[in-house]
């Protein structure tokens, strides 16, 4: 009797049985489950009938093209999707930027990193919102940053104190002793640059070794 056999034979279906008997991927699976393409378990112990199965396979070619055939994806691929598909330079922190303004779902994680919708990648059309969020959500080191806004390091760090700037994301590093890096975003130096509370040119001005202007401002609680 052959394994093809067994599997026609089961009265039930496990999360695994099933994409393998309707010759789907597992993240195929779960994709379809997501958009209500197959219905969730309607058998004892999360599993899924005969029924319902036979009722799947009458419609798996629909529900393949309704899913796609990108998985989801973490960062990097993501933006490596987008820098192929426009032909265009996109920077790391482009696709949580997308998903900060409401153009790239967040799906899921792995092992502690975000993972974005392979559907709507596959699917995107607008290159406009691409560029918009690669330049605003351009990922600087804390060095970087002091270097875009025309300051000393401790300057900076007189921002940071005082919740004027804060950081994006980190990053892993190996020269870093605490093995983490705080990056910040363009969008938000940008914007720290058009603060009233803050006279730049004064600050700019400010040779190194004379307190900074920045000194005076409070600590965030």
């Amino acid at each position: 009797m052959t394994t093809s056999t067994l599997v026609r034979k089961l009265k039930t279906y496990g999360p695994l049985q099933f994409p393998d008997r309707a010759d789907m991927t597992l993240w195929q699976f779960d994709r379809a489950l997501r958009l209500g393409l197959i219905p969730g378990p309607d058998a004892a112990g999360g599993r899924w009938s005969t029924a319902v199965l036979d009722d799947t396979l009458t419609r798996i070619d629909a529900i393949k093209q309704a899913v796609g055939t990108m998985p989801d994806v973490g960062a990097v691929r993501a933006e490596e999707h987008l820098a192929g598909r426009f032909h265009m330079t996109v920077h790391p922190g482009t696709a949580a930027e997308l998903a900060r303004r409401g153009h790239l779902p967040v799906v899921g994680d792995h092992k502690g990193h975000t993972l974005y919708c392979g559907l709507t990648l596959e699917r995107f059309t607008d290159r406009r919102k691409v560029a918009r969020a690669s330049t605003a959500g351009q990922l600087h080191t804390r060095d970087a940053a002091a270097r875009i806004l025309q300051l000393r390091a401790s300057d900076l760090d007189h921002l940071l104190r005082a919740g004027l700037l804060t950081h994006a994301h980190t990053a892993r590093s190996g020269w870093n002793k605490r093995g983490i890096v705080l990056l910040y975003r363009q969008v938000d130096l940008d914007r720290v640059t058009r603060s009233r509370r803050i006279d730049w040119d004064a600050v700019r001005a400010t040779p190194k070794g004379r307190r900074s202007p920045l000194a005076a401002l409070p600590t965030m609680s």
